[in-house]
């Protein structure tokens, strides 16, 4: 999921969670207050969730919501602060890949029972699955985004090559074919631009569509890596794009995705993996009358299954109030309120319902193209491995950053990812 810097929100996040109390429950008059903390940071996503707790105050006497807001640079450390500190808010947003060492530390509260079943109902069991350590929900899974193909609409069609579709994607070889047709490197001009910055989450997650896993778990429950040739294929293609073909310039590995927008408006790369909500950075800063569109990831044997680590609601497992902080979570999830949350974070809701709204299905801004991917997308394979944040930082970052720089070679690759990677999963296994 796409952050962006905001060190005095991420600063003013704990402060403010100290003076708004929330280890506060009650005020004197016997009312509820609940807290709400959000990492919501754009303008439309901020006021869109502003205008939710003001609408549930307005019809909500005995039970204020107050809105907290967090950074997505801070959340992991201040929550863990805040929870064991006793001042953590009643309701958490985060996201699913950040929730189980809450979860299995105790922090956060089951909800599942106490849900509606028009919520539970509503949102696919896929995406539960996100959000559920040991048969228990700790959160409600709400706002996701897919990574896409952002394209020079202009240049691809130059080109005459195919345009793939969610029914007729391109498969990871035409894909590699496609960009070494598209620029080589020799004028300037690249195929693609790969912003991996942040490698792990990227691989993992488009590695599902041809039937990457990388974490199986065994029957004691036990994590282990490996990787197949599956896991392969995804990681190779970028590798090859960048230290064979030329079609990829290495110079974007070290990115993140939003350097690259001023090269791909310059009309150096024809396209850019990234996600869904990147649209919205490039309506607001793309030359007049530079034309793009979205085309789907590539796809393998499992076709355009991607991995994705939605946005969550969470109830503190110290909240006094659990039972109303789960009734504003289904008020703020409620349909129509869905559409207005993801409108606003330039994303996909996970609720059925609010996925059929026509303002979500509009040719306009590529909606559209990327509601078509929804039914696709599956929980990250990381999302319940203990010790993944480890692994990630310190044995996959390194290594995935020198072998698509072509430092090392896929066997030193595998041998590092699963070798080294199994010694930082057992620490936390034992």
């Amino acid at each position: 999921m796409r952050t962006t810097p905001r060190a005095l929100a991420a600063a003013a996040a704990a402060f403010a969670l100290l003076l708004t109390g929330c280890g506060d429950s009650g005020d004197d008059d016997g009312k509820i207050t609940l807290q709400f903390q959000s990492l919501a940071w754009q303008k439309e996503s901020v006021d869109a969730n502003k205008a939710l707790v003001k609408e549930w105050n307005a019809t909500h006497p005995d039970v204020k919501v107050n809105y907290v807001q967090g950074s997505w640079d801070s959340v992991h450390d201040q929550l863990l602060t805040s929870f064991e500190g006793g001042e953590a808010p009643d309701i958490i947003h985060d996201a699913s890949d950040d929730l189980a060492d809450f979860a299995y530390g105790g922090y956060l509260a089951d909800i599942g029972d106490l849900l509606p079943e028009r919520l539970k109902s509503d949102i696919p069991q896929r995406s539960w699955e996100t959000a559920t350590f040991g048969g228990k929900v700790y959160g409600v899974p709400f706002l996701q985004e897919p990574r896409v193909l952002i394209a020079n609409a202009k240049w691809l069609k130059k080109s005459g090559v195919r345009i793939p579709t969610p029914e007729k994607p391109w498969s990871w070889a035409e894909f590699r074919s496609v960009t070494k047709e598209l620029g080589d490197g020799k004028d300037g001009k690249y195929g693609v631009a790969w912003p991996l910055k942040e490698p792990v989450s990227a691989t993992l997650n488009l590695s599902l569509s041809t039937g990457g896993k990388m974490f199986h778990r065994g029957a004691d429950g036990k994590v282990d890596v490996r990787f197949d040739a599956a896991d392969a294929i995804m990681p190779r293609t970028v590798h090859d794009q960048v230290n064979i073909d030329k079609s990829a310039s290495g110079a974007t590995l070290g990115m993140g995705g939003s350097d690259t927008l001023p090269g791909f408006f310059g009309g150096k790369y024809a396209m850019v993996p990234l996600g869904f909500s990147y649209r919205q950075q490039i309506v607001q800063q793309a030359p007049k009358g530079f034309e793009w569109q979205v085309l789907p990831a590539p796809a393998g044997s499992e076709g355009l299954a991607q991995g994705v680590s939605p946005q969550t609601l969470s109830v503190s497992e110290d909240s006094p109030h659990k039972k109303e902080a789960a009734e504003f979570i289904d008020f703020f999830l409620q349909p129509d309120n869905m559409v207005k949350l993801a409108r606003g974070d330039w994303m996909l809701p996970t609720g059925a319902e609010a996925l059929k709204d026509p303002a979500l299905r509009t040719e306009k801004d590529d909606w559209a193209a990327g509601t078509a991917l929804a039914t696709d997308l599956r929980p990250a394979p990381a999302q319940s491995v203990r010790g993944y944040p480890e692994w990630k930082d310190k044995v996959a970052t390194p290594a995935l950053q020198e072998y698509y720089s072509g430092a090392i070679g896929l066997g030193e690759l595998r041998k590092r990812l699963v070798e080294d990677g199994n010694l930082v999963l057992a620490r936390y296994q034992r």
